[in-house]
C-alpha cells in the first residue's frame, strides 16, 4: 500500500465492521499529510457555502454546515484518540503542531462574514420557515455559536479573538502532556518486604504489571488514580505514603519543562480577554451564559449550600479518625496522607466493611456484564461481543449494540486497564456520533478507565468506587448511543455541560440496587453470589465519608469558579497562590486536599471543557438524586413506564430540547435540591 493509499485509508468514511475506524492504518506518519487533505476539503466546502448564489435555506446553510468537515471529524476523532489512549513521543509532537491549526480552521468558520451573514438571514425569518422544534433548535444553536465565537466582532476584534484561540489550544495541549510527563516520570519502587506492608496479593500483582509496562524489576506503585487511592488507602508505611501523596499533588509543578504554573497564568487572562472582547464580565459570565445554572451566583450558591454541612461532617469524621491514631499509639496530628488509611478502619468498625474482602465480588468482567443487564432491562439494549474487529490495542474489546428488534444502534469499546501511554482518569468519547440527515449513521462510543492492570480479566478486581465509576462512564456512553437527534450538532452527549452529567451519575444508582448486587456480586472463584448481609453491608456504608468526599470536591470547584470569575487576571500571575486564598477563604480543613491542584486540573486547563463548570458534576447530582426518585416512587427500579421517559426525554433526546424541559418531560416537574443533601447523608 502506497503512502497516498495509506492517508485514504484514514481520509475516507469509515468501512469497518459496524463503522469501526480503520486502527491499523492509523500510523504516525500518515496523520500530519490526512489533516492537511482535510483541512483543505473543508476550506473548500467552507467556501462553497459561503459564496453561494442561492439565497439562505435551512438545507444550503444550516444543513450544510452540519455536514461540513467530515473528513475532518475522521481524521481528529482517531488522531486524538489514539493519542489519550496509547500516546508516544511522534503522537505527541503531532498534536503540538496540529491543535492550533485545528483551532485556526474552527474559527475560520465562525468569523466568516458570508456564512454568518446567511445564518442571520435565516435567524431574521425563522418565523416563517417552517422549522419543526428540532430545526429550530438546530438553527438557535447555530447562530449562538456564531456570536459567542466572535461573528459580531470588528475586523481588529476578529483577528485577537482567532489569536486568542489558537494560543489557548497550544496552552491546552501543552499542559496535558506536562502532567502526563509527570506521572510517567515518577514511580514509587517498593522492592523490600517493609515497602508493600498492608497491601494486597491483587495490589502488587498490579504492581508487578506496572513495573514490567515500564521495564524495571521491582514492582511499583504510580501515579494512576487506579494505583494511588489503594496505596494510600492500605499501605502501613506512613512515610511511603506521604512520598506518594506529595508526588501525585506536586503533578505539573516540578519545575523545568513540564511546569504547567505559566500556562495557568496566561490562560486565564486571554480566557478573560476572550470573554471582554463579547462583552461579558468575566469568563465565568461568559462560560455559564449558555448553562443551566445561566449565572456563576447560582453555580457558587449551590456549592455554598452543600459546603456548610459537608465540612461540619468532614471534621468529624477528622476527629474520628485521630481517635483512632490515639488509641493506636500513635503521637502525631492527622495528614492528607492519611486520611484514607484511616477511613477505611473505620469504615471496617462501623460497618465490618472490608475492601479486600468485597472486591472479589466486583471482578471487571462481572462488572461489565452489570451494566450490559441494567441498560437491558431499563431500556431494551443487548451487547454482542465482537472481537472479529480489529482495535488499536489489546487491552481493548468491541461490542455490537442492538435494541430490542435485533437492529444495531452502535458499536460500543471498552478500553479499562491503565497504562504509560494512557492519559490518565476515565472518560468516553464519541469517536462517531449518531445522526440522520442523509441516512442512519451510527454512533462508535469508547469507555476509557484506569483500572490497575491484571494479567488476566477474570483477576481484575474492583473497589465499589471504581465500579460506579464503570457504571459512570457507561451512563454516557448510553447517552451517545441511544441518540435519536437528526443532527449531529444535536446528537448524544453534545448538551449543556451541567446536564451532560446527569445521565451517567443517574446510571451509577443501579450498580448498588440489591437486585443487581445478588445477580452480579460473585465471588471471583468460587462464583458464590455475595451474601444478604454483605449487601446490607455495602449499601449501609453507602454513605459513609461523604464529609471527605464532598469536601475535596466542592474545594476544586471553588476555585475553578474563582479563577475565571476575575474580571482582569494578569498573564503572570501566581495562580496557585490564588487557590490557596480560595481554599483558606473557604477554611478548608487542612487534613484534606483538594481533588485537583490547579498545575494538574485537567478538567479546566486542558481544554476548556469544564473551565468555570467543574461545578456542573454537583449541579447534575441534584438532578441524579431526583431522578432516581422516581424510580423509588414508583416501586421498581427497573419501572417500564419510568424507564421509557428517561430513554425518550433525557438518554436519546440529546440537545432536542432545553435540559430544564427535558428535566420536566422525565420527571414530571422541576428538581427538588434537597435530594442531593440526603442522598450524600448530608442532612
Amino acid at each position: 500500500m502506497d503512502a497516498a493509499t495509506s492517508v485514504d485509508a484514514i481520509l475516507r468514511p469509515w468501512s469497518g465492521p459496524l463503522g469501526a475506524p480503520p486502527f491499523a492504518a492509523a500510523r504516525a506518519e500518515l496523520f500530519a499529510p490526512a489533516f492537511e487533505a482535510a483541512f483543505a476539503e473543508r476550506r473548500r466546502e467552507i467556501a462553497a457555502i459561503a459564496e453561494s448564489a442561492e439565497p439562505a435555506s435551512f438545507d444550503n446553510t444550516i444543513v450544510a454546515l452540519e455536514k461540513l468537515g467530515r473528513a475532518l471529524d475522521r481524521v481528529a476523532a482517531l488522531f486524538f484518540h489514539l493519542v489519550h489512549v496509547n500516546g508516544d513521543d511522534p503522537l505527541e509532537a503531532i498534536e503540538r503542531d496540529v491543535a492550533p491549526k485545528l483551532a485556526r480552521e474552527q474559527i475560520a468558520l465562525y468569523l466568516n462574514p458570508g456564512i454568518f451573514a446567511r445564518v442571520e438571514a435565516l435567524w431574521s425569518r425563522r418565523q416563517s420557515l417552517a422549522l419543526d422544534s428540532e430545526q429550530a433548535r438546530l438553527l438557535k444553536r447555530w447562530r449562538d455559536g456564531f456570536l459567542r465565537n466572535g461573528a459580531a466582532l470588528d475586523e481588529s476584534g476578529k483577528a485577537r479573538f482567532a489569536a486568542i484561540e489558537e494560543r489557548l489550544a497550544e496552552l491546552g495541549t501543552a499542559f496535558r502532556q506536562n502532567v502526563l510527563a509527570d506521572e510517567r516520570a515518577f514511580t514509587l519502587p517498593l522492592e523490600t518486604v517493609s515497602d508493600r506492608a498492608g497491601l494486597s496479593d491483587a495490589f502488587l500483582a498490579s504492581a508487578t504489571e506496572n513495573a514490567a509496562a515500564r521495564g524495571v524489576a521491582a514492582p511499583v506503585a504510580t501515579l494512576s488514580r487506579s494505583s494511588y487511592e489503594p496505596f494510600l488507602q492500605y499501605s502501613t508505611r506512613r512515610d511511603l505514603r506521604e512520598k506518594l501523596f506529595k508526588a501525585f499533588v506536586q503533578r505539573g509543578a516540578n519545575g523545568g519543562e513540564s511546569d504547567n504554573r505559566a500556562i495557568m497564568g496566561e490562560t486565564l487572562a486571554l480566557r478573560a480577554e476572550r470573554a471582554s472582547l463579547l462583552g461579558f464580565e468575566s469568563y465565568a459570565d461568559y462560560k455559564l451564559d449558555d448553562q443551566m445554572a445561566k449565572r456563576p451566583d447560582a453555580a457558587e450558591k449551590l456549592l455554598a449550600d452543600v459546603w456548610d454541612p459537608a465540612r461540619r461532617r468532614a471534621l468529624e469524621e477528622a476527629e474520628a479518625l485521630q481517635a483512632i491514631i490515639a488509641a493506636e499509639g500513635g503521637n502525631f496530628e492527622l495528614k492528607p496522607w492519611d486520611w484514607r488509611f484511616y477511613a477505611e478502619k473505620r469504615r471496617k468498625a462501623l460497618y465490618d466493611f472490608d475492601e479486600d474482602a468485597v472486591k472479589p465480588y466486583f471482578s471487571l468482567a462481572s462488572m461489565i456484564e452489570a451494566a450490559f443487564y441494567v441498560a437491558g432491562r431499563l431500556f431494551g439494549l443487548n451487547f454482542e461481543p465482537r472481537p472479529d474487529i480489529d482495535l488499536y490495542h489489546e487491552d481493548a474489546r468491541a461490542w455490537r449494540v442492538a435494541d430490542e428488534s435485533g437492529e444495531t444502534l452502535g458499536l460500543f469499546i471498552g478500553d479499562y486497564f491503565a497504562r504509560p501511554s494512557k492519559r490518565s482518569g476515565a472518560w468516553m468519547n464519541a469517536l462517531r456520533e449518531a445522526s440522520a440527515i442523509d441516512g442512519k449513521v451510527t454512533p462508535v462510543v469508547v469507555n476509557v478507565s484506569n483500572f490497575a492492570r491484571a494479567a488476566e480479566w477474570r483477576d481484575c478486581l474492583l473497589s465499589l468506587d471504581e465500579a460506579r465509576t464503570l457504571f459512570h462512564e457507561f451512563g454516557h456512553a448510553l447517552h451517545g448511543l441511544l441518540s435519536q437527534a437528526r443532527y449531529p450538532t444535536l446528537a448524544g452527549t453534545s448538551v449543556a455541560r451541567d446536564f451532560v452529567e446527569f445521565p451517567s451519575q443517574l446510571y451509577e444508582h443501579w450498580l448498588e440496587t440489591p437486585e443487581v448486587l445478588r445477580r452480579f456480586a460473585r465471588h471471583r472463584d468460587t462464583a458464590e453470589p455475595m451474601s444478604e448481609e454483605m449487601i446490607g453491608r455495602v449499601v449501609a456504608a453507602r454513605r459513609f465519608n461523604q464529609g471527605f468526599l464532598t469536601v475535596e470536591y466542592c474545594a476544586s470547584a471553588f476555585v475553578d469558579l474563582a479563577l475565571h470569575r476575575q474580571s482582569d487576571p494578569k498573564p503572570d500571575a501566581d495562580v496557585v497562590a490564588l487557590e490557596d486564598a480560595e481554599l483558606e477563604a473557604h477554611a478548608m480543613p487542612e487534613t484534606i486536599a483538594a481533588r485537583h491542584r490547579t498545575p494538574h486540573f485537567q478538567h479546566i486547563f486542558s481544554s476548556d471543557g469544564y473551565s468555570a463548570g467543574y461545578y456542573s458534576y454537583l449541579w447534575s447530582e441534584v438532578l441524579d438524586a431526583d431522578g432516581f426518585e422516581a424510580f423509588v416512587e414508583a416501586g421498581d427500579v427497573f419501572d417500564a413506564e419510568v424507564a421509557r421517559r428517561l430513554k425518550d426525554f433525557v438518554y436519546s433526546g440529546g440537545d432536542t430540547r432545553d435540559p430544564a424541559e427535558a428535566y420536566r418531560l422525565f420527571r414530571g416537574r422541576d428538581p427538588r435540591p434537597e435530594a442531593l443533601l440526603v442522598k450524600r447523608g448530608l442532612t
